[in-house]
C-alpha cells in the first residue's frame, strides 16, 4: 500500500479486536476507540466460564444455529471456520481443545492470556488503542463527535470522516486531529490482564478513510455495551429493530417461601419442553424467576410468545432419565403414610426445591399415576423476560437489508458494522463468539475491499 489507509475501529470487544487485526496486517493505520477503561471486558467475563469460542459440530448443524440469520451470515461464518479459529489461537500460542460436548476451549480455560497476546499482536502490527472514549454520533457537517472524562470531544477544523454531511474540512497537519480538539489521550497504564491499556499521548485521526462500528448489544453494559449506538444510527437512516434479551432468564410471580428459600438453589438434570423442541440441562431458581442453560436455549421462542400473550408455560420435567411408568411404580412402593416431600425424596430424590416447584404449579395431584404425569410434565409459568441488561447477548440491531454484501451501512458509505449491532441472534454454546469474530473479520475485509475500489491509486496491487 503506497498510501496507508487509515481506518477508526469503534468498540474494543471481540468484533472490534478482529477487525482491528485484519486491517492492520494489510497495512491499514488503525486505531481501536474503547469507551471503558480497558479492552475485551465481555471477553473476559465469558472467560470466566472458560472461554467457550466456538464449537466442533459440522456446518451442516452449526450453521442453522443462526436460525433466520444464517443465509447472510453464511459467507461471513464459512470465511472464519472452527479450525481456522484453533490455527488462529495456536498462533497466539494458546492452545485449544474439543470438551466432551464439543464446545471448544483455551486450554489455559480462560482468557486472559488470549486477550495479552491478541492485544500484543495488535501493537505489533501498529494499532493505537484509545480507552475512556466514547463515541456520540455525528455533528451537523457529518463528522464524528467523541467525548472523554471530563471532555465533550468535538471535531472542530479538520475532524471530517465517513458519514453523512457536506464532506470534508479544511485539514490539520498530517491529517491528525490536535490535543485541544480531541483530548489527549491518558499516559499508559498496566492491567494485570491485558497489558498497557492505552498508547500516550497519541491523538486520534481527525480524517480516517474508513470507519468499522463494533459496539456490541445492550447486555452487560457496564462491561461497556449499553445499545447507546442505536438511537445515533437511526437518526441517520439505519433500520434498527429494537433490542432485546437473548440467552435470558425469565421471571416467575414465585411464593414468598419460594424467594426466600430457594433463591439461588440449582435443580439438575430437568428438561424443558416448549412447542415441539425439548432441552435437557439444568436451572437456577432465582427471587424472580428462572435463569440456567437450558432456559437459554429456549429463550428466543419464549421471549416471542411473550411479546404476543403476556404469559406462556414452559413444562418441566423433572425427572428426564425416568419414565411415567417407571416414576409410578417407585412412587407406588413408597408407604402411603409418608409425607409428599419424604415420598418425592425417598422414591425419586427429588430435592427440595423441585417439591417447592411442585407446589407453585397448584393443587398437587392424589393419585400416584397422575403425580408421576405431573413430575414429568410440571407446568412453570413465565411472566415476562428478565431485563436487556441482564441476558447473556442481545437479538434485534442493525437491519441485515440496512447493510450491502460488505456489512457497510448503505445510507453512511465508508461505515461498516460488525459483532452483536447486527440483528442475530444464536444460542450459546461458541456460537455467539464464533459469529462476532467471523463478522469482525468480514466487515475489515469489507473495508479493504472499498476502500481499494474507490481509491486504487493508493495501492501497489490488488488486496
Amino acid at each position: 500500500m503506497t498510501n496507508p489507509f487509515r481506518v477508526v475501529v469503534i468498540g474494543g470487544g471481540p468484533a472490534g479486536l478482529a477487525a482491528a487485526e485484519v486491517l492492520s496486517a494489510a497495512g491499514c493505520v488503525v486505531q481501536v476507540v474503547e469507551s471503558m477503561p480497558s479492552l475485551g471486558r465481555k471477553l473476559l467475563m465469558a472467560g470466566r466460564g472458560g472461554l467457550n469460542i466456538t464449537h466442533s459440530e459440522p456446518p451442516e448443524k452449526f450453521l442453522p444455529r443462526y436460525a433466520e440469520a444464517a443465509p447472510w451470515l453464511a459467507p461471513f461464518l464459512q470465511a472464519w471456520t472452527t479450525e481456522q479459529i484453533r490455527q488462529w489461537m495456536d498462533g497466539l500460542g494458546q492452545e485449544s481443545f474439543v470438551g466432551s460436548s464439543g464446545r471448544i476451549f483455551p486450554r489455559a480455560m480462560k482468557a486472559s492470556p488470549l486477550l495479552r497476546a491478541w492485544l500484543a499482536r495488535l501493537r505489533e502490527q501498529g494499532v493505537t488503542l484509545h480507552t475512556r472514549t466514547r463515541w456520540t454520533g455525528w455533528d451537523a457537517a457529518g463528522h464524528l463527535t467523541f467525548s472523554q472524562p471530563h471532555t465533550n470531544v468535538q471535531p472542530q477544523s479538520g475532524t471530517a470522516v465517513p458519514g453523512p454531511g457536506p464532506g470534508p474540512g479544511p485539514q490539520t497537519p498530517q491529517g491528525m486531529a490536535t490535543s485541544a480538539t480531541l483530548g489527549r489521550t491518558e499516559k499508559s497504564r498496566t492491567s494485570p490482564q491485558a497489558g498497557p491499556l492505552q498508547e500516550p499521548d497519541v491523538p486520534l485521526f481527525s480524517q480516517p478513510d474508513a470507519v468499522i462500528l463494533a459496539l456490541g448489544g445492550a447486555s452487560w453494559p457496564r462491561l461497556g455495551s449499553d445499545g447507546g449506538w442505536a438511537s445515533l444510527l437511526e437518526q441517520r437512516g439505519v433500520a434498527v429493530s429494537a433490542l432485546r434479551p437473548a440467552n435470558c432468564g425469565f421471571q416467575v410471580a414465585w411464593s414468598e417461601a419460594v424467594r426466600e428459600r430457594f433463591a439461588g438453589t440449582p435443580l439438575k438434570p430437568v428438561a424443558l419442553t416448549f412447542g415441539s423442541r425439548t432441552v435437557r440441562g439444568e436451572l437456577v431458581v432465582t427471587d424472580s424467576g428462572l435463569e440456567g442453560g437450558a432456559l437459554y436455549a429456549l429463550s428466543a421462542p419464549l421471549r416471542e410468545h411473550l411479546a404476543q400473550h403476556g404469559t406462556v408455560d414452559l413444562m418441566c420435567d423433572l425427572r428426564p432419565d425416568l419414565s411415567v411408568e417407571d416414576l409410578t411404580k417407585r412412587l407406588a412402593a413408597v408407604r402411603p403414610r409418608e409425607s409428599l416431600s419424604n415420598k418425592l425424596r425417598k422414591a425419586l430424590r427429588l430435592p427440595p426445591v423441585a417439591v417447592a416447584l411442585l407446589r407453585e404449579a397448584g393443587p398437587v395431584p392424589t393419585s400416584t399415576a397422575a403425580l408421576a404425569a405431573r413430575l414429568k410434565a410440571l407446568p412453570v409459568r413465565l411472566t415476562a423476560p428478565e431485563p436487556l441488561a441482564r441476558a447473556i447477548s442481545t437479538a434485534g440491531g442493525i437491519e441485515q437489508s440496512a447493510c450491502d454484501e460488505r456489512l457497510m451501512l448503505r445510507a453512511l458509505p465508508g461505515v461498516f458494522v460488525a459483532g452483536e449491532m447486527l440483528n442475530w441472534e444464536a444460542p450459546t454454546g461458541g456460537y455467539l463468539l464464533h459469529a462476532c469474530l467471523a463478522t469482525g473479520r468480514g466487515a475489515a475485509e469489507g473495508a479493504l475491499a472499498w476502500l481499494r475500489d474507490t481509491h486504487p491509486e493508493r495501492y501497489r496491487m490488488p488486496l
